[in-house]
């Protein structure tokens, strides 16, 4: 659709492409076609849908083990959204573990002036990186 704002129709053209892409790509990454989650694991809340690959708090499971999380707080299915009080009773969302990794490094360090006192520790959080299957719910 040419607005006629432009020299060419062409470049207008290019440019309604390119976004009707990154609409599509929002639209089947957590739009109603595809099912996605919302879970709560380590004391925070991760937006899952399957196939997608993420860093949670560390989870006592082995590599390439299968592994069920049951606190959903929200599923929503084609449109069909379940929100739980505070889980959603039935569901659950099955992951694959893909690696147990370390975090970036946190530097710590303390100073106090005219003292000579410096501090300096260094943390790295464990963390499981795993893979979204399925979600049922």
């Amino acid at each position: 659709a040419w607005t006629g704002s432009s020299a060419t129709p062409f470049s207008d053209f290019i440019y309604f492409k390119i976004m009707d892409f990154k609409i599509e790509q929002f639209f089947y990454t957590y739009g109603g076609v595809k099912m996605y989650a919302v879970i709560k694991t380590g004391g925070k809340q991760y937006k899952v849908a399957v196939g997608e690959v993420l860093k949670v708090e560390k989870l006592n499971a082995e590599v390439n083990e299968s592994v069920e999380l049951t606190e959903v707080l929200l599923v929503s299915n084609n449109g069909e959204i379940s929100i739980g009080t505070p889980i959603v009773n039935g569901a659950k969302v099955v992951a694959t573990v893909v690696a147990q990794v370390k975090g970036d490094k946190v530097v710590n360090f303390k100073y106090k002036p005219k003292t000579g006192y410096h501090r300096k520790k260094g943390h790295r959080q464990l963390l499981t990186e795993i893979k979204i299957e399925s979600i049922n719910g």
